[in-house]
């Protein structure tokens, strides 16, 4: 497959990579997932990575159930969380559990689930405590949604950008059900070795439109050093 790479001239700004169908996609970010736990665990024996929710990850957390990996060096967090009971079909760590994680050999320990069953601010308190003592994430799995919000970070909320916001943030009034989230912060999901956004759907047009072109949408707050990885399904990239 060839990959179609649209130029960002900005250094350390998104690199949008444009990809045939969701089937590429999922190749894609499997791919990137399965080599940036190999660097990370021959660096520094582990690999700690944040999984996004939402339903564009799903196929690649699928082909990762079948991944010849070394996961007892896997630690799993979550990019956000959504405020219903503990095992509901809308929680991501029950669609991650799913597609993925309840079919590989990760210690249960070191998947770390956010307790949002306990209401927005005493799941942010319990979720910071447990990151206490953590060190830059290795991967933070993103998705964009149509108004440009990412994680549970959405527009006209407090994103977390600032260098001291706290790592993780009670989200309340979010503009799509539940209301009541738990989300890590614009600082604390760029406090990682790389980034990768994993984009499909008509309705993301719109975003990603305006994320190129400067606007100041919830995706953009995410900076790491290195810059992000836009993976993007575009039928008219060549196969």
């Amino acid at each position: 497959m060839t990959e179609s790479i649209i130029p960002e001239p900005r250094s350390n700004g998104p690199r949008w990579h444009a990809l045939p169908d969701a089937t590429a996609l999922d190749d894609d970010a499997e791919t990137r997932i399965l080599a940036a736990a190999q660097a990370a665990i021959a660096t520094h024996d582990r690999f700690d990575v944040v999984l996004a929710g939402g339903t564009t990850p799903r196929g690649a957390y699928r082909l990762l159930r079948t991944a010849d990996a070394d996961w007892s060096r896997w630690h799993v967090w979550y990019g956000d969380e959504r405020c219903v009971p503990s095992g509901a079909i809308e929680r991501n760590s029950r669609m991650a559990g799913d597609a993925w994680l309840d079919h590989v050999a990760i210690p249960p320990n070191q998947v770390h689930v956010i307790p949002a069953e306990r209401g927005p601010r005493a799941a942010a308190r319990a979720y910071a405590e447990y990151l206490r003592g953590a060190g830059p994430f290795d991967l933070v799995l993103l998705g964009l949604g149509e108004d440009g919000h990412t994680a549970s970070l959405f527009p006209g909320h407090d994103w977390g950008t600032a260098a001291d916001a706290p790592d993780v943030l009670a989200v309340f009034d979010a503009p799509k059900p539940p209301p009541q989230r738990v989300s890590l912060s614009a600082a604390r999901l760029g406090r990682a070795r790389a980034v990768l956004f994993l984009v499909d759907g008509e309705t993301k047009r719109d975003a990603l439109a305006r994320w190129r072109t400067g606007e100041n949408i919830p995706a953009a707050a995410i900076r790491p050093r290195a810059g992000v990885d836009v993976l993007i399904v575009d039928p008219s990239a060549s196969c």
